[in-house]
């Protein structure tokens, strides 16, 4: 039994959509769908129809994209669109950052399986600076991030309050598995777990909305062996601290080749393979 996983499939874009359509058939395997998927609840109704024909269990994570406010979800924002993400998920039996933590039964031994959903905290930015500064510092290199007017934070009073919530509970939750399981564990989160993965070169102010310094040790702090995430659009492979790091981004249409197999980019995490995955 192998783990796969993808993100940032981003299929409002038609070229992004019909490739997911040649995501390979795995019937033993599980598939890991790393967040920015789509946009509306709608839309992962679809994506997990052809995702869960196709693999034994299918586990999803949110990112800042599925959380958007958009009309066709009539207005649902913040935690309710959350919520509602989750219960469509939950009707095709797909594993959530809700449900409970599952064994996967790979070739080197059991490995526990946690989705977190954690956001950010606009903490990838220089020291000192409060969440306001952060934001005009972004802006001063001509940078604002679309969630500012897409990701409703409701009813929290503001994204690093949903993002500390979010940590409080992944923290209780990371604490009790590893009382609960001597195993390691594979951590799957849409956004990088430490500030040095959010390196974006073209646009490197963009780090503050990337994560939170709050979870910056978890891999170590909980016993990981493997951390899944996307987010970045840049993909990359990284080992820190004996841990591996896998951003598993398909990207815009732009930032994959086309006419390449959706293979090309549908990553094997475990086992894990000896080659560094295609950068392109």
């Amino acid at each position: 039994m192998k783990l796969w996983a993808i993100s940032d499939t981003h299929v409002g874009h038609k070229k992004n959509r019909d490739a997911l359509l040649q995501l390979p058939h795995h019937p033993h395997d599980w598939l890991i769908l790393g967040g920015d998927v789509c946009e509306s609840v709608a839309e992962l109704h679809g994506v997990l129809t052809i995702a869960c024909a196709r693999y034994a269990h299918v586990i999803w994570v949110p990112g800042n994209h599925e959380l958007w406010t958009v009309p066709a979800d009539e207005g649902l924002r913040g935690e309710a669109k959350y919520q509602a993400l989750v219960a469509c998920c939950r009707d095709h039996g797909v594993q959530t950052p809700e449900d409970p933590y599952r064994l996967f039964a790979g070739q080197a031994g059991p490995r526990l399986i946690v989705p977190l959903f954690v956001l950010y905290d606009y903490s990838f930015c220089p020291a000192g600076q409060s969440p306001q500064q952060a934001v005009a510092w972004a802006k001063q290199s001509g940078i604002l991030c679309a969630d500012e007017r897409m990701l409703s934070p409701q009813p929290y009073a503001s994204r690093q309050a949903w993002c500390a919530a979010r940590v409080t509970l992944s923290e209780q939750r990371l604490q009790q598995a590893r009382s609960e399981h001597s195993c390691p564990l594979v951590l799957v989160n849409h956004f990088p777990l430490r500030a040095e993965l959010a390196w974006l070169p073209r646009i490197p102010r963009f780090s503050i909305w990337c994560g939170t310094r709050k979870t910056e040790h978890w891999h170590t702090r909980f016993g990981a062996e493997l951390v899944v995430f996307g987010h970045l659009h840049m993909r990359q492979r990284r080992m820190i601290d004996g841990v591996r790091f896998e951003e598993v981004s398909l990207g815009y249409p732009s930032q994959w080749r086309q006419g390449a197999p959706l293979t090309r980019y549908l990553r094997q995490v475990l086992p894990a393979l000896p080659a560094a995955p295609p950068l392109s």
